[in-house]
């Protein structure tokens, strides 16, 4: 069994590379997260983080990124703040489920081998069910499959084999949600129609969310680094247009901003040029850094957290945890409009941005469900 290099230690809320955290210079590099574990196997190049944030309402559930990250210092990075984000996720989801997040280093196109992934689930196993995964940017169902055969904690998996399948398809129905809501605070009635729509990136999320916004009557803009994924929504849609770039999507005369590929589009460069009064979308982690939630609201742009309105895909795949069963899924993702008003309201009512409504709405529930863990079973 390869080693793991980062353990946890009990009682400090943080893991460490060894040694006592109060001496390790390194331990505050993983803030409030339970437990951080590197995992490394030589013989078939996987490097690897998993970031455990919270337990507090149940076993932690988050994809895994494979990414081409430039350094190991950037991965952690990246998988501390997408698990934190998990947490919040499934907390505001109703979901009885913490928050963490994997991340695979390498190139998936030319890295990711059987050997690898089921490396990896050997890894996810060793963590005894703190830890569930799922797919990510890079990683699909069939990889899912893969590293099912080391550990018995995996879900998103295929239909054959007893999985939800394509987490995207309710990711775009909740995100649709979330903008019905935006739309129905901006403008008074919970529609996108006449409403002009830019889908900044048409991967496995965007376009479908393209479709709900085309069948919803709206006029959709996109952009995509991907040619095919442009081409892909246009042979279906030639109506829709094009523009080259996030620069030139953000400055387009648009209602709504939905930023659907990596995260940290919304900055201190992208904020003032940006036209829409509503933002929202699949991408995850879209505030650059704190602060850019308080520059939307002094702009008077809404802004839907995007931890929010993108968990319909976590909602599919918990749900494949007990026996998926789609229409189930749906239905719950469906709350995600009520979800978002609550939201909504409850930063009019309080006086501050949506962003910050919504962590409250977290953690006052991870707190209040949480806090039963301590009643002795």
């Amino acid at each position: 069994m390869p080693n793991v290099f980062g353990t946890p230690h009990k009682g400090t809320g943080h893991a460490t590379q060894g040694g006592d955290p109060a001496d390790s210079p390194g331990a505050s590099r993983f803030g409030n997260h339970e437990q951080v574990v590197f995992c490394q196997d030589e013989a078939s190049g996987l490097r690897a983080i998993i970031a455990i944030y919270s337990t507090a309402l149940g076993p932690s559930l988050g994809g895994t990124r494979f990414f081409p990250y430039a350094s190991e210092d950037e991965a952690l990075t990246d998988v501390l703040n997408l698990s934190r984000g998990m947490a919040y996720k499934t907390a505001l989801a109703g979901l009885d489920l913490g928050g963490g997040k994997a991340v695979i280093i390498g190139d998936p196109a030319v890295d990711k081998n059987e050997a690898m992934l089921r490396a990896y689930g050997r890894f996810i196993q060793s963590l005894n069910g703190r830890y569930y995964t799922a797919c990510d940017v890079g990683t699909f169902s069939e990889d899912m499959d893969v590293i099912a055969r080391e550990s018995d904690y995996v879900t998103g998996r295929t239909v054959a084999h007893g999985g939800a399948g394509d987490s995207s398809i309710l990711t775009a129905f909740g995100v649709f949600q979330g903008m019905r809501a935006a739309a129905e605070t901006v403008w008074g009635r919970p529609t996108l129609r006449g409403r002009r729509v830019g889908v900044e990136g048409v991967g496995k999320v965007g376009h479908r969310l393209v479709e709900h916004l085309i069948q919803d009557g709206a006029d959709v803009v996109i952009c995509d680094v991907n040619e095919a994924a442009v081409e892909r929504v246009r042979a279906a849609h030639p109506e829709v247009e094009v523009v080259a770039d996030t620069d030139a999507i953000v400055r387009t005369d648009l209602d709504v901003y939905a930023p659907c590929a990596l995260g940290g589009s919304l900055n201190d460069e992208t904020v003032p040029a940006l036209k829409a009064k509503v933002v929202c979308g699949a991408a995850n982690n879209q505030l650059a850094h704190a602060g850019v939630e308080k520059s939307l609201a002094d702009r008077d742009v809404l802004y839907a957290p995007d931890y929010v309105v993108n968990s319909g895909g976590v909602i599919q795949v918990a749900d494949e945890i007990g026996g998926f069963n789609f229409d189930r899924a749906k239905a719950r993702a469906t709350g995600i409009y009520e979800t978002t008003r609550k939201i909504f309201a409850l930063a009019d009512d309080e006086g501050v941005p949506p962003a910050v409504a919504a962590d409250r709405l977290a953690e006052r529930r991870m707190t209040e469900i949480g806090r039963l863990r301590t009643i002795l079973l």
